[in-house]
């Protein structure tokens, strides 16, 4: 039996309600770049990047951290990435999937790669914040962001499993989607590790890792990634994390927003984290300079003011306690929306 690799197209696959062979996504491909909207237009330039005779996709990642920046990804470290994707969430060809994200970025592109692969019968959709307002379809899969997932929460029951990433669960919406009776998971991953390397059921704490990936820590408890099917050398991020096994781990928060304030480091996501279900706006914490403690724990809330009584913080230790509550009227986020703390905390001065 000849090896799947990504000039395959399985021949369960399905766009739209259409068996589309290679040749046929083609043509898609340039009639999406030459009369489509916007959003079809990259999935139009995504189609002929897969299917020309190059072996790797250049791709840029969301820019959370810093700078977003280009990187190379070989095709069949995609293959293999849709195959554990498959394997994890026991997906079968001919299953129904629902593809709502923008195909600029490594999940939009993946959901492709997973239905060429495996063989999906995919609904290709607008990737706006609200993809299930006007379909009562059935499903077996889908990807969301989480807006997606908080706005469609009313047909979520439609769909028998959903994978949620792109940025954290706020634990409010958690909190909703543990009452649903379909399979609901938060994923973990990045553009470095062709999207989720991990999953966890939703409202668990501990992520498991996808098949042939195993994890550690370095010195500074930072998680450290071997996925061979994606790189050979070991991919090191900057997600603190408590390791369970070389296949679980629970994630912390970011060693880049670390808060060194009289001596005591603070991670700000734990911070937020406890104070998640009290303040009614989006928030985040961050260090800012101060001449007596080194740096002081400051809460940026986004919005006009507001009184915001100080019994709120009682769920926080002594020093995780704001310093200095910093009201912005709009963050600035990343185009798959996670919020860019410094550029946000930088309108405020």
């Amino acid at each position: 039996m000849n090896a799947i690799t990504y000039k395959n197209v399985h021949n369960h696959f399905k766009l739209n309600g259409y068996h589309l062979n290679r040749e046929d996504l083609c043509r898609v491909a340039y009639t999406y770049i030459k009369e489509g909207e916007e959003f079809q237009k990259a999935v139009g330039d995504f189609l002929l990047d897969w299917f020309d005779d190059k072996s790797y996709i250049d791709m840029n990642t969301s820019g959370t951290t810093g700078v977003p920046k280009m990187i190379r990804i070989e095709k069949d470290a995609m293959v293999k990435s849709a195959l554990a994707t498959g394997d994890f969430f026991k997906l079968v060809p001919g299953n129904r999937v629902l593809h709502c994200l923008p195909t600029n970025y490594v999940a939009g592109k993946m959901m492709f790669v997973r239905s060429f692969i495996l063989g999906l019968d995919m609904d290709f959709v607008a990737p706006n914040s609200n993809p299930l307002e006007y379909n009562d379809e059935k499903y077996d899969f889908c990807a969301m962001v989480p807006i997606q997932a908080k706005n469609g929460i009313a047909k979520l029951h439609n769909i028998k499993k959903v994978i949620i990433g792109g940025v954290k669960v706020h634990k409010s919406l958690v909190q909703e989607l543990v009452k649903l009776p379909i399979e609901i998971y938060e994923t973990y991953g990045m553009t470095e590790t062709i999207t989720h390397i991990a999953a966890k059921k939703i409202g668990e704490e501990a992520f498991t890792v996808l098949p042939n990936v195993t994890v550690s820590i370095n010195e500074n408890q930072c998680l450290v990634i071997v996925a061979k099917y994606i790189n050979d050398a070991p991919i090191v991020t900057n997600d603190i994390v408590e390791l369970v096994s070389d296949t679980q781990f629970i994630w912390l928060g970011r060693f880049d927003t670390i808060i060194n304030s009289g001596g005591i480091k603070l991670i700000p996501e734990k911070i937020e984290e406890k104070l998640s279900t009290l303040i009614p706006r989006r928030y985040f914490v961050r260090g800012e300079a101060d001449t007596e403690l080194g740096e002081k724990v400051v809460l940026f809330v986004e919005g006009e003011p507001l009184p915001i009584d100080e019994s709120v913080f009682a769920v926080l230790d002594k020093y995780e306690k704001p310093k200095e509550i910093v009201f912005v009227p709009k963050f600035k986020q990343t185009a798959t929306g996670k919020i860019m703390r410094n550029e946000s905390a930088a309108l405020a001065k």
